[in-house]
């Protein structure tokens, strides 16, 4: 999959609150994220790779507690990938009532950049999602993917 936009959503039963808390502290991030310790302010998204390494810092386009969020993404955990151009990662997050919220990831604006599409395509964004629902619901993520 390709696909200059992609779209993802997954029923988490925690609080807006915490899965907010899980998407922007690098702390939990690198619990369930591919070991990546990410820290998002109203202002910028900082990366950690899991040996330390900066992965960068992206813009963040809007910061909105635990609703939304909106960030510029640039895949510099790979050289080749970092030479794309930035696209978009939006979260959104839907209370649901018994403790349930939907999450939707929409990663768009992959039109210039076919090779980070294909890489966070499919297996990619579902691992992140999947393994922040296992450490929300059981306090584990899954194991690290490779």
């Amino acid at each position: 999959m390709t696909d200059a936009t992609q779209v993802y959503h997954v029923f988490i039963r925690a609080t807006a609150e915490e899965i907010w808390e899980a998407i922007t502290n690098p702390d939990r991030t690198a619990r369930y994220f591919y070991r990546t310790a990410i820290a998002i302010t109203p202002e910028a998204r900082t990366t950690r790779g899991p040996d330390g390494d900066d992965w960068g810092t992206d813009a963040v386009l809007e910061f909105d507690p635990p609703r939304r969020l909106v960030h510029e993404w640039r895949s510099a955990y790979d050289e080749a990938l970092a030479g794309e151009p930035v696209s978009r990662v939006t979260w959104e997050i839907e209370q649901r009532g018994d403790g349930l919220c939907l999450v939707t990831l929409v990663h768009d604006r992959l039109e210039e950049s076919p090779a980070t599409a294909a890489d966070v395509a499919g297996e990619g964004w579902m691992y992140v999602l999947s393994s922040m629902k296992s450490l929300l619901e059981t306090g584990s993520g899954l194991p690290a993917a490779s």
